[in-house]
């Protein structure tokens, strides 16, 4: 009797890059869908006019491996301005679509739209008059019918050998969720400085943090007249220890710098007689308040021969703080 032939799989790598091929062969089909104002791209255009204009929460929803996309496009929709929360399908059906109010739009993730368990959240929907947007590959299935507006995906084979584990799917969802979050965060204008205030935790939460809310201020500035001997000024400049002095005019305005590299250059100078106006630089970097302490980094490091500290300005040109490069990387900019 002949033995069964056996085939050899294909090495891992060569198997990993076709499952990548496929996958992206996904996102190519969806972004062309998209750039099709007459199909998807259009539907695309009436459903973030939606999402603008209700005054509740979109509540996403989704199950099995649609339900994981629906839970991180609920939380990115809710990190970039447009409030929102996940609901459970199953948990909908026992209670908690008492969350759920009329002004608020649900947006549920079915690759297939015959998910049974998105039954009655849809006929919730329908019989409150919310808005139901179903976001599937399939044009005529259950929840596509039923919805306000079905967004169609197109229909790509999966990514799985058996065509089975949904992968290419939900590729195109993630991508998919992601491009209305964006669009929706355009459209409102959404700036950093929001952004910060949603993210004020870890790394993330300290590049987004102001000038302001880290500079020095007050008596911890180091500051002196134009005419102060340079003897007081390397005094100033040791007590506030921030590498730099300040120099300011009559009304307040800054008009010039020092900082302990100046010190170092004007050690031929006879310092008992140099005042801070004969060596300052008269055109220092300075920084608005409000600008994120991120930027603040750049400005530092723009330069050839970067600066360790910048003076903060209010509109008269009077200094208001002080920034300093360790303030920076204490605050977990740097």
């Amino acid at each position: 009797m002949t033995p069964p032939a056996h085939t050899t799989p294909p090495s891992p790598d060569m198997d990993a890059a076709a499952t990548v091929r496929m996958e992206q062969a996904g996102l190519n089909a969806l972004a062309l869908a998209l750039e099709d104002p007459s199909g998807l791209g259009g539907v695309f255009a009436q459903a973030v006019a939606v999402l603008l204009g209700i005054t509740g929460r979109v509540v996403v929803t989704g199950i099995g491996k649609s339900g994981h996309i629906a839970r991180k496009i609920q939380a990115t929709l809710a990190s970039t301005g447009t409030p929102s929360f996940y609901v459970h399908p199953a948990e909908a059906s026992h209670g908690d679509l008492g969350m759920v109010l009329p002004t608020d739009a649900i947006l549920a993730f079915s690759n297939s739209g015959e998910t049974t368990e998105l039954a009655d959240i849809a006929a919730h929907a329908l019989r409150t008059g919310q808005p139901l947007l179903a976001v599937t590959s399939k044009a005529t299935s259950t929840l596509a019918t039923a919805a306000t507006l079905a967004l169609t995906l197109p229909s790509m084979p999966e990514a799985c050998p058996m065509g089975l584990a949904p992968t290419t799917s939900t590729l195109m969802q993630l991508a998919f969720g992601d491009a209305l979050a964006v669009a929706l965060l355009r459209q409102r204008g959404f700036t950093a400085t929001e952004f910060g205030v949603f993210h004020p935790g870890g790394r993330l939460g300290a590049r987004l943090r102001t000038v302001r809310e880290v500079m020095h201020t007050g008596n911890a500035m180091p500051l002196t007249a134009p005419d102060t001997p340079m003897r007081d000024v390397i005094m100033e400049m040791t007590h506030k220890a921030l590498g730099c002095v300040g120099i300011v005019g009559q009304n307040g305005e800054l008009a010039g710098l020092i900082t302990d590299g100046d010190l170092r250059r004007a050690l031929d100078h006879d310092l008992t007689t140099t005042l801070a106006k004969n060596i300052m630089n008269p055109r220092p970097l300075t920084i608005n308040p409000d600008v994120l302490a991120s930027e603040a980094l750049q400005v530092m490091n723009a330069r050839k021969r970067p600066v360790t500290a910048l003076f903060v300005l209010n509109p008269a040109g009077q200094p208001i703080g002080v920034v300093h490069l360790h303030d920076l990387v204490r605050a977990g900019v740097g």
